[in-house]
């Protein structure tokens, strides 16, 4: 990514309409520069409405950046059309935050998981996907995949709906997947299993990751890199736990103070704003 900007005009009322003032933009992303390397997950960290979804949303080119540039495998992806994305496509996947409403619940998860592969593996045989899809299944640990496969996502828990989302992505072989707050919407003791599952498959199949989150505690267990993001800019970026335990910027430092302890103790104290900078 480099120099990426996408400005949202704020809608007028009849007032400001009439008066010609000029119009107003929201900055979601200003100016992001960054990369990520092969077999490595970048964590993209901040508060809500800071720009993450949007430069993730991007960087799938489900939205056209306003300037700048996207190179993916060696191609420049920013001014592509869709007909000559849809090979690029294949190698992009994306993760979504609500396991809930990410997958069609008529659908079985023989057939959701097989979909990208009825779009973009039309020359196999419908036995040959079916195996792909079996062995997805087993690669995120749904067992046994013939009985998963036949199941709807009512189902299932919402550990196991996000493996399925997971099995989708892998169906293809990707070789970037974007998680957007995947495990922000599932049990404590489910967190664990599935940020353990990304950091098996990613240096297992050397998939690339950009991991959208603003819990620095789960980023700092599955990235290796970190950018911080507020207002549409990066204010701090390295390796995460150069960026975690010695924070430059103040704003990084309030959100690491913003990490609930295990301590009794922080009950009864009262933490100011001064010990964040």
């Amino acid at each position: 990514m480099r120099n990426l900007k996408k400005y949202f005009p704020i809608k007028k009322n009849l007032r400001e309409i009439f008066r010609f003032t000029d119009r107003e933009y929201t900055k979601a992303v200003d100016n992001v520069s960054f990369g990520i390397e092969k077999g490595k997950v970048f964590v993209l960290a901040g508060e809500s409405g800071s720009g993450k979804t949007t430069l993730a949303r991007l960087i799938l080119r489900a939205i056209d950046p306003d300037s700048g540039n996207i190179i993916f495998d060696g191609q420049d992806i920013t001014r592509k059309t869709d007909s000559e994305l849809r090979e690029i496509r294949t190698k992009m996947q994306m993760i979504y935050q609500d396991p809930y409403t990410s997958l069609n619940p008529r659908m079985k998860i023989m057939d959701i998981v097989m979909e990208p592969l009825n779009i973009h593996d039309k020359n196999s045989s419908k036995s040959v996907r079916k195996e792909k899809v079996l062995r997805a299944l087993d690669d995120v640990q749904l067992k046994p995949a013939e009985e998963i496969a036949q199941k709807v996502p009512h189902m299932l828990s919402g550990g196991q709906r996000q493996r399925v989302a997971l099995a989708r992505c892998l169906v293809l072989t990707s070789k970037l997947i974007i998680a957007d707050e995947p495990v922000s919407m599932l049990d404590v003791s489910v967190r664990a299993e599935i940020l353990e599952l990304i950091n098996d498959l990613k240096d297992r199949l050397k998939i690339s990751g950009l991991y959208v989150t603003h819990d620095l505690s789960t980023s700092r267990y599955i990235g290796d890199d970190i950018a911080i993001m507020h207002d549409g800019k990066i204010l701090e970026t390295g390796p995460i736990d150069e960026v975690l335990m010695h924070p430059r910027h103040p704003y990084t430092r309030a959100l690491i103070g913003a990490i609930s302890e295990p301590d009794p103790d922080n009950l009864q104290r009262e933490k100011t704003i001064y010990e964040w900078l």
